[in-house]
């Protein structure tokens, strides 16, 4: 699209690492890069505001849940979701696809769509590739993601494949659907963990030159060794020039491993859950706030990074969590996803200055799974 382009400055020589900038109509996004997900129109505990000072360059919203609620037309109303949560950076949706077959109560595949029932309430929907696109092109999303089939694992040949081929279907009529002149699509690539499926899955793709490449269907709990074979198998096959996405990935650990196998986006609640779960990502590693041993610790959180919350002590935030002061799931939230964007912020120094495998072993030795 006019309002899209990707460009890489820089690749590493011991690795697949590629160091790239995503150009939107909403602002740039440097690459390597971790989206905060925001899942029904904001970051958990956090304001857009609190977002920007932790230097996020892009979110990521849920198009199944904003379905259901505000709903598709008040979001288009409100001049889509950056002017209804006042968010003025890039913003990629998911499709709904995985949402439907994990969270929906009762859902019918069919070869048009998913029928299914509402999670909150039992209410009735169906949510195809037609209904997708519009949904987001309600949203306003820069980044729109074809609607797609995500098989669980583990799960049979058989079924991978057949999810597979529905999704290249639905992939086709969602390039089809014609988008906001700002809103580029990426396709999903899915197939499991059958090496074939997934070359096959992306050679089909490729052909329908989408604006960016998404791996979809890992970290779905298959071991991460797997997960790292597939995308090793899976990288010759993929488009130099088009930027890729590995959705629902992970740890740091992850991050890292992937990055050293030419994946260029993330996205991941664990910043957040684990911040509402009383566990801090830091350069030290984790910490488990609410255990006793930090009761008397007035240690700064992480004296490494640059953020808010980081200088709070541990005795400070811990206290707030056991009272339930939703003050201490802020600040464990802000320090979290304050972490995880300063991790990628030094992956991409890394990279710059040619010491990649250097922070490999630090984050080997910190964070080891």
């Amino acid at each position: 699209m006019a309002d899209f382009s990707f460009k890489i400055f820089k690749e590493d020589t011991r690795s697949k690492a590629r160091l790239g900038l995503i150009e939107t109509a909403h602002g740039q996004i440097q690459t390597p890069i971790f989206m905060p997900v925001g899942t029904r129109g904001a970051v958990k505990t956090l304001t857009s505001q609190q977002l920007t000072s932790i230097n996020a360059q892009i979110i990521l919203g849920n198009t199944y849940h904003l379905m259901l609620r505000p709903g598709a037309e008040i979001l288009q109303k409100a001049g889509g979701l950056h002017q209804f949560m006042k968010w003025n950076k890039p913003i990629l949706t998911d499709s709904g696809g995985f949402q439907v077959f994990s969270l929906a109560g009762l859902n019918k595949i069919t070869n048009d769509g998913v029928f299914f029932q509402s999670h909150i309430d039992g209410s009735k929907h169906f949510l195809g590739p037609k209904e997708s696109m519009h949904i987001q092109k309600c949203i306003g999303s820069d980044i729109v993601m074809a609607f797609d089939e995500c098989s669980p694992y583990p799960a049979s040949r058989e079924d991978v494949e057949q999810a597979m081929q529905r999704t290249h279907d639905w992939a086709i009529r969602c390039r089809e659907y014609p988008l906001a002149r700002h809103q580029n699509l990426f396709g999903i690539i899915q197939g499991g963990v059958y090496p074939d499926l997934r070359q096959a899955s992306a050679e089909y793709l490729n052909r329908l030159d989408f604006e960016g490449y998404a791996i979809g269907g890992l970290s779905v709990g298959e071991p991460a060794e797997v997960m790292y074979e597939v995308l090793d198998h899976l990288e010759p096959f993929l488009q130099k020039n088009k930027p890729r996405y590995l959705m629902g990935v992970g740890t740091p650990r992850n991050l890292i491993e992937a990055v050293m196998r030419g994946v260029d986006m993330f996205d991941c609640v664990m910043p957040t859950r684990n911040a509402r779960n009383g566990t801090a990502f830091t350069w030290q590693g984790k910490v488990v706030i609410k255990a006793g041993r930090y009761s008397e610790d007035f240690s700064p959180l992480d004296p490494e990074l640059d953020c808010y919350a980081s200088q709070f002590s541990k005795a400070y935030i811990r206290h707030l969590l056991n009272v339930e002061e939703i003050t201490g799931l802020t600040l464990v939230s802000l320090q979290n996803l304050a972490f995880y964007l300063d991790f990628m912020k030094s992956i991409r120094q890394a990279l710059q200055e040619d010491r990649l495998d250097e922070l490999y072993a630090r984050v080997c030795a910190i964070y080891p799974n």
